[in-house]
């Protein structure tokens, strides 16, 4: 005899697929374009959240790339019509039942060259690798900054094994620190390792301390 609950649970399936299905139609209507595509739908206990809030933990990226992924178009919002729509407002508020499903695009080639620049490492195996970036350093290149980073770096130090989530001018970098802080850069190997450290750091099950010396009274910098 079936469980009510896995005939619950196989609905929900289905409406899912069917999302998914009817996304990638409205995204990619010309089938270009790989990248990943995922669907999640509103719990209960998630009613009345923002849009910018439950993405990030739903497709399991940074707050920064959910919100990208947003004003691109690339989110789609099923209502109680049971219709796919573009959703560009980060500050939707989300209902019980509704459904999302999201596309994130394929990387682009990477337009940062390898650079024989010396590394600190302190733990690498094959999904990540821990940096001890200098002070002085930017992580990635950047107007004003075209070489000589973080990225350069780990592009001769790793080949082709960084992942691709952050675009061409970013491979493997899952979070960052200024220029001139000195500190520990996780890097990703692989997609997979950058989606799961990416939920990690929105959710922060992975924490992150900063210590600050400080010279003369602080007080007399605030009055």
């Amino acid at each position: 005899m079936m469980d009510i609950r896995d005939t619950n649970r196989e609905a929900i399936r289905d409406t899912i697929r069917e999302a998914i299905r009817e996304a990638e139609d409205i995204l990619l209507p010309d089938g270009e374009d790989a990248g990943q595509t995922g669907s999640a739908t509103v719990p209960p206990e998630s009613a009345g959240e923002r849009l910018d809030r439950f993405l990030p933990a739903a497709a399991g990226l940074s707050r920064a790339a959910a919100v990208r992924l947003i004003g691109e178009g690339y989110v789609l919002h099923r209502g109680a019509d049971g219709q796919n729509r573009p959703l560009p407002d980060k500050n939707t508020r989300l209902a019980a039942g509704d459904t999302l499903t999201w596309h994130i695009p394929a990387p682009e080639p990477s337009e940062a060259l390898p650079q024989d620049i010396p590394l600190s490492v302190v733990y690498e195996d094959g999904d990540i690798l821990v940096v001890n970036k200098p002070a002085g350093m930017v992580v990635h290149p950047a107007p004003g900054n075209p070489d000589g980073t973080l990225v350069n770096a780990l592009l001769y130090h790793c080949g082709s094994s960084l992942s691709g989530i952050n675009g061409e001018l970013r491979p493997g970098i899952v979070h960052r620190i200024d220029r001139d802080t000195s500190g520990l850069i996780i890097a990703a190997k692989n997609d997979f390792a950058h989606v799961r450290l990416a939920a990690q750091l929105q959710d922060h099950t992975l924490a992150r301390t900063y210590r600050c010396i400080v010279m003369g009274n602080p007080a007399d910098c605030w009055s």
